[in-house]
C-alpha cells in the first residue's frame, strides 16, 4: 500500500498517472507482472525510447519496478507493479504527534513455539534444516530475514523508550505477514492472534500463502516452493481500541488497558493456537524477503504529561 500523508507529497504520484497510456500500463503489468519493455511496447503500439519515458515516470514515482532477468534473446527489462493500493490524505494533517521508532528483525524473538511446518533463513541460506523447531534456538536466527511456523507463537520484547513525564498515546506494530502452508496456497485462511503483555488484543485471520509469483525482495536463490511475499499490516492500538490498518477493528482493548508507563517491558506475541478454526500458520517477512523492505516497524506516540 502507498499511502501518501498530503496533496504536496502526492503531487508525483499524480504526475505520472495523468497520462492515459500510463494508466494502461499500469493495467497491463497489473495483470501480468512478466511483461517486459518490449513486451508492453508491442502491446501497445510504442517505439522502445517511448515506452521507457512512460516506465520511467511510474519507477520515478515508485509505482513500478524494472527487474532485470535473462531472456531466450538476451537481457529482458520486466516490469512489475509495487503496490496493490495507493491511498491520500486530502485534507490537511494536524502537526505530528511525537514518537518513538524502531526496527527490530524477525528473528530477534525473546521467546519462539514453533512447530512443523517451519524454518527460518538469512539472506544467504536457511538456517539449520527444514521442520526442526530446534534450529529456531541457534544463534544464527538472530540472522534470520524470514521465518514461519506450521503453529505456535513468537513473542518479541518491544523497546520502551518513554522517559518519566510521558505518556503512551498510541503503539503502531508493522509487520509483513501471511499464513504457512507447506508449499503455497492462495487460499489457506489463518487465524493469527495479537496479544501485548498478556493482554489479548484479537485477531486477523491471513488470506493465504502467498507464491505465484517470486517476492520482489527475495534473495534470487531462494526456492520457488517456499513463502514467497505477504501482505503489509498494521497493528494499532490507541484509546479507542485495537484495530489492523486503523480501520477494522479487531478489539476494545485501549492502549490505557496495557498499563504501560516508562518502567514497562513490552512483550509483543504472535500465535496460531493448535485448536483455532483456522490453523493455518504464519511467516514473517523481513527487510530481504518479500515485497516491503522492511522489519517489524514499531512506532510508540506519546504525550508529555507535566
Amino acid at each position: 500500500m502507498l499511502y501518501l500523508h498530503s496533496l504536496q507529497e502526492a503531487e508525483e504520484t499524480f504526475k505520472a498517472l495523468s497520462t492515459p497510456m500510463r494508466l494502461r500500463i499500469l493495467e497491463l503489468v497489473y495483470e501480468n507482472n512478466n511483461l517486459s519493455l518490449n513486451d508492453l511496447a508491442e502491446a501497445l503500439g510504442l517505439t522502445n525510447s517511448a515506452i521507457s519515458l512512460h516506465v520511467g515516470k511510474l519507477e520515478g514515482a515508485g509505482l513500478v519496478t524494472i527487474k532485470t532477468t535473462s531472456g531466450k534473446r538476451g537481457i529482458r527489462k520486466v516490469v512489475q507493479p509495487v503496490h496493490e493500493k495507493l491511498i491520500v490524505d486530502l485534507a490537511p494533517q494536524a502537526p505530528a504527534q511525537p514518537c518513538y521508532k524502531d526496527d527490530i528483525s524477525v528473528g530477534h524473538y525473546t521467546s519462539i513455539d514453533a512447530h512443523p511446518t517451519c524454518g527460518l533463513a538469512s539472506p544467504q541460506i536457511i538456517i539449520g534444516e527444514l521442520d526442526n523447531p530446534k534450529m529456531f534456538s541457534f544463534p544464527e536466527r538472530f540472522n534470520a530475514g524470514i521465518l514461519w511456523i506450521g503453529w505456535g507463537s513468537i513473542t518479541y520484547t518491544l523497546p520502551n523508550r518513554l522517559h518519566a513525564g510521558q505518556r503512551l498515546t498510541e503503539l503502531q506494530i508493522s509487520f509483513e505477514i501471511s499464513s504457512e502452508c507447506p508449499e503455497v496456497n492462495e487460499d489457506y485462511p489463518s487465524d493469527i492472534y495479537f496479544e501485548i503483555n498478556g493482554v489479548p488484543l484479537g485477531k486477523w485471520i491471513s488470506p493465504g500463502d502467498y507464491g505465484i509469483r517470486k517476492g520482489m525482495l527475495s534473495p534470487a536463490w531462494w526456492p520457488d516452493l517456499l513463502n514467497q511475499y505477504g501482505l503489509l499490516k498494521t497493528l494499532i492500538i490507541n484509546k479507542d481500541g485495537t484495530y489492523i490498518d486503523g480501520t477494522h477493528r479487531i478489539s476494545k482493548h485501549t492502549i490505557d488497558d496495557l498499563n504501560i508507563d516508562y518502567n514497562s517491558s513490552i512483550e509483543f506475541k504472535l500465535s496460531v493456537p493448535k485448536d483455532t478454526a483456522n490453523c493455518g500458520g504464519l511467516t514473517l517477512f523481513g527487510q530481504y524477503f518479500g515485497d516491503y523492505s522492511q522489519d517489524i516497524c514499531v512506532k510508540a506516540y506519546y504525550e508529555e504529561i507535566n
